[in-house]
């Protein structure tokens, strides 16, 4: 099994991607900001997630690396919130991105919590 075949990375790009598009219409002047900040953020999740499976072979480093994919996810998250605040996302945009989120976030703790099942042991 390679990084791209694990559910987490799956799903985490799916969400960085419509992520992507849903940004596109977001304003100007939140370029810089909002915009910038929710696409780092939920490629930071894919990212890290796969990070944290080429070092799968050191437990804590393999750890270490799901926990920053989390707190990464839960930033997404916040950021999900404040374009629904802000008038950006429809809230069935909204929930929809966030249930996948939640998801993704499931699928990392579950990593974190088998190690044993990604070539890694517990710590």
């Amino acid at each position: 099994m390679d990084y791209e075949d694990l559910l987490a990375y799956k799903k985490s790009f799916a969400l960085a991607m419509m992520i992507f598009d849903v940004s596109k219409a977001f304003p100007k002047e939140e370029k810089y900001s909002l915009t910038d900040q929710i696409r780092r953020s939920s490629r930071s999740v894919t990212v890290t997630i796969t990070e944290s499976y080429r070092k799968r072979v050191y437990p804590k480093n393999f750890l270490s690396k799901l926990t920053d994919a989390e707190a990464e996810n839960s930033e997404t998250q916040v950021w999900l919130d404040f374009s629904l605040a802000c008038g950006y996302l429809e809230e069935i945009k909204y929930n929809e991105l966030t249930a996948l989120n939640t998801e993704v976030g499931k699928l990392i703790y579950y990593m974190m919590n088998n190690p044993d099942k990604f070539g890694s042991s517990k710590i």
